[in-house]
């Protein structure tokens, strides 16, 4: 039963003091005899009852609306209590019981759940979110485009050159050449504003995503899976190995709970809590050991956590490593800019000075005896503003972009593809992978178990729920115990007719429906006839599970362990039939269930081992200051269950994918030998021809001496039986022997693996989050065809990189060598300051965005990795930028000094400029159309470019200093003037 008060109070304060004492005192009284028929009276409605008490003054219209429900719980005393880790306040408000019907919450039942019920909560307690730190808005983008040196320097220049332009031209026409550079700074700032802008807002939406996770609550009897977010205060929690704990709260009921507190104290030894000494639970933290329900007492940023986390301001977008080689990269090319500007500003001034320099007329532009500093100043600010220009087109800064494009547009299609990322540097770093090793169940299977072999003793049973009558009820019972009790998971029976609702772990709800439906278990009845006295949790490093059970009637104690046939079968000296009768395991009984065993595994099932052993109440000190540890030796053996886990249908052509790439698959399971080896013919990692293959267990692997691990580690295809230490050993050897290892894990154990991998790849249904924490992609569906996906998504982050890197350099290359050699000939430099930062726009924005977002094609699968040490610009790069800088250098030069008898240049260099980006799409293949028509976003780019294109020679004549093509009398007074506009409009163009 659950109880909330409502208590109206006079708007006004005119209700005498005595009133509100007498209702103080009611209140209290109903909710200490609430507290009391609660904790005496079972099987209570599950709809929350409520005692209204309303207090009204003289005057009806002085009457407010009743308070909100909750407000005789004080929020403050309930968010101290965990933060302060007040423990006398926890049991003078009567333990987390007392707090929970306080909080009209139940242990079992918790809240009603219902929409009105969780808004008066939220608005009571607050919600189980904190204010993020402001995200920077479009202007401080802008600003950082704008805050670089030598573009502030170009804002300098252009304001002389307003100020002498119109000084020399006047206000209507000398504004044209200020205002022009100021316009396409401001375009170009504008434009990686823009993009930078886009991609925070993507990065934030799945940074947002990552911390989106979920628990396990019950609402209204009913355990549900809700978002973290929607936590509220009251709500039960159920809590497991390798979860989060998601608010505040106190510890209800459970078994050998032990948390990680690090994330919140720094210290990284784990801590015990439980309801007497330790009942307190910190949001944030860890559980590395047992189960537990807990109630929450304070959520959002009434906890530390909370409070913590909204403080903090989070950089989506740090720089990857290859952001930072291409950085380096960058800023030497940026000092061979510097020098080439220096040298041509040092020619274009001596050439000046020196009278070398004509005007229009052919008489020089320096003349000592018509000295006008204002001219003089015109012209050295001009000539500074062109090498500062070629400063910045010589440096890619466009490189960055082109990365930050690429991750972002991978990102994105990751998600469509069930792979999250949570770490950018993964994106690029799985193009490099050359050795996966993957967890088995549930990445090549299924994670859909059923029970399809079942064996009392040594006889079998079959598997179709008519075989109960002929099992012995004593021996019924047992395995209702054994599975039943000894279960992390639950059975929800809303009516007697309805069909259960199971939740767990695949094991476990495999096991529970069996024995629901098959061996009629009811576990409603369990619960009532017998109580669970002390539980051994599972883990990765014990395999099984033990349950100290006490019969309620009979006080009759029993302990029973689950867990690998053949980690209980070592432990069991008798075994039960069907009858009921305890034999002793000799040894031909013996060989015989190991035989069952492995004839379980040869057909790829999960062999479980279920046994028991009768306690004597005597021998434990239940109670006492010790927790009991539960007798294993000594066994009596009930049977055994096979669980059927089909492979994926997928993994069999994502393994054959992998091997065609050059990318070695290795098997890592918990599993016994039989199986991993059954599991690893079925999926294609061990083959006929594969007369190389090992198949290990975890222990013999870990007893190899250094050497023979080393010379072995390449061979071995599986590895059984092993250890998260094992799986961590495993990679470190292939990381000392040079390898890029990715690894798949969802355990808390897997965790130091998962860290330790170039790689990371956690599973995002059943992988914990503490697994999900040290991971850098999480697989949604945890497939191992989507870490294929993953890999060739990261081989073309890579490869767009490296087209867009040889598209750039080339153009930076060209720009380079073709200012520098018509400033040293000619004594002008070609390109004007708007077309070479219209060029840089071009390449830097265009450029990126077609040929950083082509989607991963079947050849990159067909090369080997690249590795950990294959430089960025490889060989056929080179001989890449060679053939076309030198191609775009000499049509340009031609063009520079033989445009007066050869026109219609427009045309041919657009198309050059077009065709160096076309080339750049395919690095080592002659037809570099081949796939074209499939990237839609490239042939939209190219068409928008050629528009541009059009715009500014066509229509921005002032704007862009160019003449039309089309018109017959500019074409001839450029051919009479011999002005230097028709290189510049071709120039433009590319």
């Amino acid at each position: 039963m659950e109880y909330a008060f409502f208590i109206a109070s006079d708007r006004r304060a005119s209700v005498p003091q005595k009133r509100w004492r007498i209702a103080f005192t009611m209140i209290y009284s109903c909710r200490a005899m609430c507290s009391l028929s609660k904790k005496r009276i079972t099987g209570a409605l599950r709809t929350p009852s409520y005692v209204s008490l309303e207090i009204v003054g003289d005057d009806d219209d002085d009457c407010r609306a009743p308070a909100p429900p909750f407000s005789i719980v004080d929020a403050d005393v309930l968010k101290s209590l965990v933060r302060e880790r007040r423990l006398d306040e926890v049991q003078r408000l009567g333990g987390a019981d007392g707090i929970a019907a306080a909080l009209a919450s139940d242990a079992e039942a918790g809240i009603s759940g219902g929409g009105g019920d969780l808004d008066e909560r939220r608005e009571a307690f607050g919600a189980n979110t904190y204010p993020k730190p402001k995200p920077k808005g479009f202007f401080w983008f802008v600003y950082e485009a704008l805050n670089d040196l030598f573009l502030l320097i170009l804002i300098g220049c252009a304001a002389v050159s307003l100020a002498f332009g119109i000084k020399e031209h006047g206000l209507k026409e000398g504004w044209y050449d200020g205002a022009s550079i100021f316009l396409a700074i401001f375009l170009v700032s504008v434009v990686s504003a823009v993009s930078n802008f886009r991609q925070m807002k993507r990065f934030d939406k799945l940074s947002a995503q990552c911390n989106d996770i979920s628990v396990r609550v019950v609402r209204d009897g009913h355990r549900q899976d809700i978002s973290i977010f929607d936590v509220v205060v009251g709500d039960v929690i159920f809590l497991k190995i390798g979860d989060q704990v998601p608010g505040d709260g106190l510890f209800l009921q459970g078994h050998s709970l032990q948390i990680d507190e690090s994330s919140m104290t720094g210290e990284s030894h784990p801590v015990d809590v439980d309801a007497g000494k330790n009942p307190f639970l910190t949001s944030g933290v860890k559980v590395i050991d047992g189960y537990a329900s807990m109630i929450i007492t304070a959520v959002g940023t009434d906890t530390a956590w909370g409070e913590m986390m909204s403080t903090i301001a989070r950089e989506t977008t740090e720089p990857t490593p290859l952001q930072e080689r291409l950085e380096r990269l960058t800023s030497s090319i940026g000092k061979i800019g510097v020098v080439v500007a220096v040298l041509v500003f040092a020619v274009l001034a001596i050439r000046y000075f020196t009278g070398s320099t004509k005007d229009e007329n052919g008489q020089p532009r320096f003349n000592k005896n018509k000295v006008d500093a204002g001219d003089v100043i015109s012209v050295i600010v001009s000539i500074f503003q062109d090498a500062v220009t070629i400063i910045v087109v010589a440096i890619p800064e466009g490189l960055p972009l082109a990365v930050t494009l690429t991750l972002a547009f991978s990102m994105k299609r990751m998600m469509k593809d069930n792979a999250m990322v949570r770490r950018l540097s993964a994106c690029e770093t799985m193009g490099s992978v050359t050795t996966i090793c993957t967890d088995k169940t549930g990445t090549l299977t299924l994670n859909q178990m059923t029970v399809t072999m079942f064996w009392i003793g040594n006889e079998g049973v079959p598997v179709d729920g008519g075989s109960i009558s002929s099992i012995a009820p004593r021996v019924r019972t047992l395995f209702h115990q054994g599975v039943g009790l000894n279960t992390t998971g639950s059975v929800y029976r809303p009516t007697s007719v309805a069909v259960p609702e199971v939740s767990g772990s695949p094991t476990e709800k495999a096991l529970l429906w069996w024995a629901v439906l098959d061996l009629g278990m009811d576990v409603e009845e369990m619960k009532r006839r017998y109580s669970v006295v002390h539980v051994e949790a599972f883990n990765s490093e014990k395999k099984r599970s033990g349950v100290l059970v006490e019969e309620k009637d009979s006080r009759a104690m029993i302990t029973h362990w689950k867990g690998a046939a053949e980690m209980i079968l070592i432990r069991c000296s008798h075994y039960l039939d069907r009858n009921g009768n305890v034999r002793d395991v000799d040894v031909d009984s013996r060989t015989k269930l190991e035989k069952v065993i492995r004839d379980m595994a040869a057909r790829s099932l999960r062999c479980i081992a279920l046994a028991y052993k009768i306690t004597d109440a005597e021998d434990l000190h239940v109670g006492q200051e010790e927790t009991p540890n539960l007798d294993d030796n000594g066994l009596t053996l009930l049977g055994f269950v096979g669980l059927k886990d089909p492979c994926r249908p997928e993994v069999e052509s994502a393994i054959a994918a992998c091997r065609r790439a050059g990318v070695a698959v290795k098997m890592i399971t918990g599993d016994n030998v039989f199986t991993a080896r059954a599991i690893a013919v079925e999926c294609g990692i061990l083959r006929d021809d594969d007369v190389d293959g090992l198949v290990v267990e975890g222990p013999e692997f870990r007893n190899y001496s250094a050497e023979e691990r080393m010379k072995k580690i390449d061979q071995i295809r599986v590895m059984a039986r092993s250890s998260p230490f094992d799986k961590l050993l495993m990679v470190q050897c292939l990381k000392s022997k040079g390898h890029v290892v990715a690894v798949t894990g969802d355990g808390t154990n897997d965790a130091p693996a998962l860290k330790e991998a170039d790689v990371g790849l956690s599973m995002g249904i059943q992988g914990t989050e503490v697994a999900k924490e040290s991971s850098d992609v999480v697989i949604l569906n945890d497939n191992f065809d989507t870490v294929v996906t993953v890999m060739r998504w990261g081989r073309c982050v890579y490869n767009n990189i490296q087209k867009f890197l040889q598209f750039q350099l080339t153009v930076n290359i060209a720009a380079l060598v073709i200012n520098f050699v018509s400033a040293i000939s000619t004594g002008e430099v070609p390109l004007t300051t708007v077309q070479l930062l219209w060029v840089n726009l071009i390449m830097d924005t265009m450029g990126a965005l077609a040929l950083a977002t082509d989607r991963p094609t079947k050849e990159l699968m067909k090369k080997p990795p690249v590795g950990r040490t294959e430089p960025l610009i490889t060989n056929i790069m080179w001989r890449n930028l060679a053939a076309q800088a030198m191609f775009q250098v000499a049509v340009l030069l031609v063009l520079q000094f033989r445009g007066q008898s050869i026109f219609g240049v427009s045309e041919e260099v657009n198309n050059t400029l077009l065709f160096n980006e076309f080339n750049a799409r395919k690095l080592e293949k002659k037809n570099v159309f081949e796939g074209m028509r499939t990237n839609k976003l490239f042939l939209g780019i190219v068409a928008v470019t050629v528009f541009l294109q059009v715009m500014m020679v066509e229509f921005l004549r002032e704007f862009a200093g160019t003449v039309r093509t089309s018109s017959e009398k500019q074409m001839r007074d450029v051919r009479e003037a011999n002005a230097p506009l028709e290189p510049s409009q071709g120039s433009a163009d590319d």
